[in-house]
């Protein structure tokens, strides 16, 4: 505590950490801090001192022995009452954070505006008090003070520039809780940071982290809060009426187009995915606002209807920027492009040059030589060069300057180790607990699994799997001592896409099965695919729409059961896509962070904690909306369930997602892989031991939920507080009935009443944004990038022996295999994509990181708290370390075998397989 407290400055002669003693453009003139300005005698400070003191009256100090009055002191005395107050001068610090590429418009404006600047249209600040003035009944307020020297440092070319400005204030005027900042400007700046010196209670410090848009955009002031956080029921009465304002300013009025310098937070639906007025083939259905197409609100951002479909919004394209509040856009980074730049040139310039190179005959693969000279040869394009965003994309290794470039992409790391591991059933089986989706696999409890689906629509509910199925790959156990014992799991897509597989199946080159596979956990702690269930919708009473595919016994069978694997893995990568990582991970999070900008103070202790959690999330999900999940976007492009994509997903938040069952422990306890058990460390005991995801996962879990407990138990000693917080309430009640308004009637969100349940509420929030987006994000190239092992879609269905195919499949079966997997173009646009969305930027904040990590709140318990979850962090990614090592743990340990480091919290920039963000920022 004692070392948080030096860190924070918690007394008048404590350093502050934006202005360095040291530094002689950051030096404050001793005699300038608090200077009486009615010329009365003055107590000099030694002049040793190595820090800014004040420069106290003497005369004050005769009138009190116990403490000199100051800004911050003197009100409180008695002298006030008697004694005119002292005026004093305190000095401001203001950083700026500089763009690092200007255009020339841009670089034209910045000098217009150092020009002005010297005749007075430059930046105004005023101080506010935490106390009210008696006299105007209004916020003690400082004289306004202007920031110094713009035009003379308009030209340094740092990253950050500080600037000083100077207020004067009395000995009356209590603390500084809040700063409104005018820019009359002609443009915007970043304002990272300002801190105030010369107050007796030591620097105040005020993290702004905001645009600041010029006032002919946006008139009125833009208000900032200091670091100190505040309870609604306890907001100093200076700043009640601003913290109200400036929640009044973020919810805007719900009207109008959204310019891009707004900072507006709103709702809408998903009418903006289709684009009716370019042909019927690509408008698509809105999804929220209707019983039969549920979902998450997202940001709103006004545009006007297409023309053709009043209830479809018009569309923006990239490469024009869709809105997002401003503050919510990706910032510069210093040494790097942020992925989204990269991800454009690749949707904007890669992607349409591999389509004017490879779509005219729509090459197929007909040998793995084909697939493995994508990395060892590369693949000739006809590509401009006109981003040079496009020439940072990692995986592009040489662009030729000439018309024709070459394409050369990164081996992927499934085959970085053992090329051919892939094609085992062991790695098949792997991949489920410790691959890119390990969040799909159940204890199975019930035998032959049984559809939940009508039967009037899709048939009988039965399965076609029965017990001679399975029975020789038991270990001699059956099949009902194996479900006793835990021994039996399953990944079942049945129900998720047999309502769709008719119109799936009617696209031109997509063929797809709703599939159920048995897996057996052999005695070494492996798991083995034992048996899958390939269903189709029946064409009739009769028709048979369900085979069973089994491990093989001959050459055929051994290319039947390759195709089969390749179909579970083809609906795997459309649930993984379309449920577990875009909807429960991006959109599902959009409302709670539409509502914490909307109901919760910046001031407030619960925005202080979930801000760095909720960074970047909005613009990325705003990009899916413009590139990835729209109509002929890249997941109906590159994923089997085409035009039908979105629909999925719609019907996985209707029946199967649930914000309680988010929660780890939760979850796991849901789908059988684990029980409670009081005498685990976590209170949980996993079913399978070397599960990496589970393993690791609960570690990571139960270090946020301490965080977050003891952060909650801080602020919320008392039920009370909770029930009572009208900020907190609001915030939950409109991310459920406004931004989730077409399950609000769910029973099972949890309730909001005490300290336990707004833990549970806050650790679900920062998990899914910070530890399983990483588990099912990051992964995505190395595991996705050779596509026969994770193939996004299937071209053909496995040929029955009356089918005119199978004949040319017992004469080429690697052929008819390959030719089954996405074409050459599918698969590179694919791969491009996953590249990029598996990129950490150079900027990247990781778990147990902050930005300004020891000013970020002003409370030092807190801070000392955040250092302790961050040490524990550090802790548990040596752990994970020490497990990839573990040769007992063979689903991470082994010859060939990957280790899983998708939840080790820290990465260097790039594809690393490894890492765990923040937030939801790819």
């Amino acid at each position: 505590m004692a070392l948080t407290k030096q860190i924070m400055g918690s007394s008048l002669l404590e350093r502050s950490f934006f202005v360095p003693s040291t530094s002689s453009s950051f030096q404050l003139n001793q005699t300038r801090f608090l200077v009486p300005l009615d010329k009365e005698k003055v107590l000099r400070v030694r002049k040793d001192a190595k820090f800014p003191v004040a420069a106290i009256s003497e005369d004050l100090v005769k009138g009190s022995s116990s403490s000199p009055p100051s800004p911050s002191s003197a009100s409180s005395t008695s002298l006030v009452s008697t004694e005119k107050p002292v005026k004093f001068k305190v000095r401001a610090v203001i950083t700026v954070r500089n763009k690092i590429k200007e255009d020339f418009k841009e670089t034209i404006v910045k000098h217009i505006d150092a020009i002005t600047d010297r005749i007075g249209r430059n930046v105004v600040l005023e101080l506010v008090s935490t106390e009210i003035d008696p006299k105007t009944k209004a916020a003690k307020k400082s004289s306004e003070a202007v920031l110094k020297d713009w035009a003379k440092k308009s030209n340094v070319k740092a990253e950050r520039v500080n600037y000083t400005a100077e207020f004067i204030v009395d000995s009356s005027f209590g603390e500084p809780g809040a700063i409104t900042v005018t820019n009359k400007h002609q443009k915007e700046f970043f304002l990272e940071s300002i801190t105030i010196e010369g107050f007796a209670s030591g620097p105040v410090h005020f993290p702004c982290n905001s645009w600041v848009q010029a006032r002919k955009d946006h008139p009125g002031k833009r208000i900032f809060f200091s670091n100190k956080p505040y309870l609604p029921g306890d907001t100093p009465a200076g700043l009640r009426l601003l913290r109200e304002k400036e929640l009044r300013n973020l919810r805007g009025d719900g009207k109008g187009v959204r310019k891009l310098s707004d900072r507006v937070y709103d709702y809408d639906i998903y009418n903006d995915l289709g684009n009716p007025d370019k042909g019927i083939d690509l408008a698509r259905p809105n999804l929220g606002g209707s019983d039969m197409y549920p979902y998450p609100r997202r940001c709103r951002t006004g545009r006007e209807p297409s023309d053709t479909d009043m209830y479809a919004e018009s569309r923006v394209e990239k490469p024009l920027p869709m809105y997002v509040p401003r503050d919510e856009r990706f910032e510069e980074s210093k040494q790097n492009t942020f992925s989204v730049k990269r991800l454009k040139a690749v949707l904007h310039n890669l992607i349409p040059g591999l389509k004017a190179s490879l779509s005219a005959n729509n090459q197929d693969f007909n040998e793995f030589k084909d697939v493995d000279g994508l990395y060892s040869e590369g693949l000739l394009i006809k590509l401009g060069l006109q981003d040079d965003m496009l020439k940072k994309i990692p995986f592009v290794s040489k662009i030729q300057e000439s018309s024709q470039g070459l394409l050369k992409y990164d081996t992927p790391k499934i085959i970085s180790k053992d090329k051919f591991a892939w094609l085992r059933d062991d790695e098949f089986a792997r991949q489920t607990i410790a691959g890119v989706n390990p969040v799909n696999i159940e204890s199975l409890k019930v035998f032959p699994p049984v559809s939940k689906l009508d039967p009037e629509i899709y048939g009988p509910p039965e399965s076609a799997l029965k017990e001679e199925h399975i029975l020789s790959q038991l270990n001699g156990m059956t099949v009902q001592e194996a479900i006793d014992e835990n021994k039996l799991f399953i990944i079942d897509y049945h129900d998720i896409y047999l309502p769709f597989l008719e119109g799936i199946n009617a696209l031109d080159g997509r063929k797809s099965y709703a599939t159920r596979t048995i897996f057996f956990s052999t005695p070494r702690g492996a798991l083995k695919p034992v048996a899958i269930e390939l269903s189709l919708p029946p064409a009739g009473p009769s028709s048979r729409s369900k085979r069973v595919v089994t491990p093989p016994v001959d050459a055929t069978t051994n290319w039947m059961w390759q195709l089969a694997k390749a179909h579970v893995c083809s609906n795997d990568a459309g649930v993984h896509q379309l449920v577990n990582h875009w909807l429960r991970t991006h959109a599902c999070m959009e409302p709670f962070i539409l509502a914490a900008h909307r109901q919760l103070s910046a001031m407030h202790p619960i925005f202080k904690l979930l801000d760095p959690h909720m960074r970047y999330t909005l613009e990325i999900n705003a990009l899916a909306r413009q590139g990835l999940i729209n109509a002929d976007g890249i997941i109906e492009n590159c994923f089997t369930p085409g035009r039908y994509a979105m629909e999925i997903s719609s019907a996985a938040y209707k029946n199967i997602w649930r914000f309680d069952m988010d929660s780890l422990p939760a979850d796991l306890i849901r789908r059988g892989m684990a029980v409670p058990d009081s005498t685990q460390p976590h209170g949980l005991k996993l079913i399978l031991e070397d599960y990496p995801y589970a393993a690791d996962g609960i570690l990571i879990w139960s270090a946020i939920e301490d965080w977050v407990r003891t952060y909650v138990n801080h602020y919320y000693p008392h039920s009370s507080l909770i029930c009572n917080d009208k900020e907190l309430q609001s915030w939950y009640s409109e991310s459920i009935n406004v931004g989730h308004a077409d399950l609000r009637h769910e029973s099972w969100w949890p309730t909001l009443n005490n300290s336990e349940d707004l833990v549970s509420i806050l650790s679900i929030l920062i998990w899914n944004a910070s530890a399983q987006h990483a588990a099912l994000n990051f992964g995505q190239y190395p595991y996705g990038g050779y596509v026969p092992n994770r193939p996004p879609l299937m071209r053909r269905l496995i040929p029955e022996e009356s089918d005119p195919e199978y004949a040319s499949f017992l004469a080429d079966p690697q052929k008819y295999f390959l030719n089954a997997l996405p074409s050459l173009l599918q698969a590179t646009k694919y791969m491009a994509v996953v590249d990029t969305l598996s990129t950490h930027s150079p900027d990247e904040e990781y778990l147990g990181e902050r930005q300004q990590p020891s000013i970020w709140s002003g409370d030092a318990e807190i801070i000392e708290a955040f250092y302790d979850f961050s040490a524990k962090i550090r802790q548990i990614e040596k752990v994970i370390d020490g497990r990839n090592l573990d040769r007992n743990l063979r689903n991470r340990c082994g010859a060939g075998v990957l280790p899983y480091e998708l939840l080790a919290p820290s990465s260097e920039p790039g594809v690393t397989c490894r890492g765990v963000p923040n937030s939801v920022s790819t």
